[in-house]
């Protein structure tokens, strides 16, 4: 059960920030607290795994803010969280032989995430009375949250 609410949530990171979660449980597997040594997700604990995607994560980032980035909502954007949640989520569950249920939360995680992240930070922004701060915040969230899940599994 845990490992379905940590998949969850590391989902609900993937749909604030797509690529912040599979960063996230890159560096997990290469920290040793995410051991996927043989599973097919192994590769995520490769010396340069992390980095890539550190650097796609914080790339993310810098594109969130530029006024001609698309709506999270729109079918690529959507379909990329969805999908790198379910990833997230599998890498959380295949560490404990629960890739299925980890897939799973990670993209039930995913869908909850992208929508609920995407309503908030339209009252955050009308609120600030404009959308950078509310960006800023969802962005420190996603980290932080992304923290606290990894944190949890070791």
């Amino acid at each position: 059960m845990f490992i379905l609410v940590l998949a969850f949530l590391i989902g609900i990171v993937a749909g604030l920030r797509a690529l912040t979660a599979p960063a996230a449980v890159s560096w997990a597997a290469r920290l040793g607290l995410l051991p996927l040594q043989g599973t097919a997700l192994a590769f995520l604990s490769y010396a340069a795994t992390p980095y890539i995607f550190t650097l796609l994560a914080i790339g993310e980032l810098i594109n969130d803010k530029l006024p001609k980035t698309p709506s999270r909502k729109v079918p690529p954007q959507f379909i990329t969280r969805i999908i790198t949640g379910a990833f997230s989520g599998a890498a959380v569950g295949a560490a404990r032989q629960s890739l299925a249920i980890g897939l799973v939360g990670g993209a039930v995680g995913a869908v909850a995430g992208t929508l609920g992240g995407a309503a908030v930070r339209t009252k955050l922004a009308d609120v600030f009375g404009r959308d950078l701060p509310a960006a800023l915040l969802e962005d420190a969230v996603a980290i932080i949250l992304a923290i606290v899940v990894v944190a949890r599994l070791g």
